[in-house]
């Protein structure tokens, strides 16, 4: 294989030792020049750093600039984070056709099961004031009177739960509104399947939580007290 050695163009030659002195120390060395290359001829040209020297072998060497969008993203939550530290209230409330199917113990449980604490339990006749206050969002909805028509109906059950991320976890445990659509596992997913006979109830926010409880219970009807099993559910 022959091998030529490029330096800046000029052709290999071999001068007198005093030459090849005085010529090697005028020129640039790979330290200061990483241009140079030696060029390899032999069907393919393989390209090779003239003086390689072991500063470059082992030192750092900076990130491509293209090799930074393949850094994952940095995602800081602090909502979320906030969510999974602090205690929240939550209203849950086993609508008149849980009651008649005989699903509130079923229902309880699930809540027992995941580790919140029952801080409010009462069997209840809803009067009309209270459930067209408590609904009063939906009040310019076209459903909004058989709404009201249906609370009242027959005994709810009223519970309130208190835990870390509360209201959150009770959503998902209720599955979606339109029980065809909640996940099998979940409250609705399992046990109803009709958005006007969904079983149950859940607040959808942590200050809708303190707000319904407030609603449907009065001073002196919430219990607070400290589970046993509390060290075994948190750190």
């Amino acid at each position: 294989m022959e091998t030529v050695a490029v330096f800046g163009g000029a052709s290999p030659s071999f001068p007198s030792s005093h030459q090849s002195r005085r010529t090697c120390s005028s020129l640039p060395s790979a330290h200061h020049n990483p241009n140079l290359r030696a060029h390899h001829h032999h069907h393919h040209h393989h390209e090779l750093s003239a003086f390689p020297s072991s500063l470059h072998l082992f030192s750092y060497l900076p990130a491509r600039p293209h090799a930074r969008t393949l850094a994952k993203p940095r995602i800081f939550l602090p909502h979320l984070v906030a969510s999974l530290e602090q205690v929240d209230e939550t209203y849950i409330m086993v609508k008149p056709d849980g009651v008649q199917r005989g699903l509130v113990g079923e229902i309880i449980s699930r809540f027992e099961k995941k580790g919140f604490k029952l801080t409010g339990l009462k069997l209840f006749q809803c009067p009309q004031d209270l459930a067209e206050e408590h609904y009063k969002d939906l009040k310019g909805k076209s459903f909004f009177p058989k709404l009201i028509d249906y609370i009242v109906s027959g005994p709810v059950v009223c519970m309130a739960w208190e835990g870390v991320g509360v209201v959150a976890a009770a959503r998902k445990l209720i599955g979606a509104t339109n029980p065809l659509q909640a996940e099998p596992g979940t409250i609705r997913g399992d046990l109803a399947v009709q958005t006007g006979r969904n079983v149950v109830h859940g607040s959808d926010s942590p200050e809708n939580g303190k707000r319904e409880i407030a609603l449907w219970f009065k001073e002196g009807e919430l219990c607070q007290w400290t589970p046993v099993q509390a060290p075994w559910l948190r750190e």
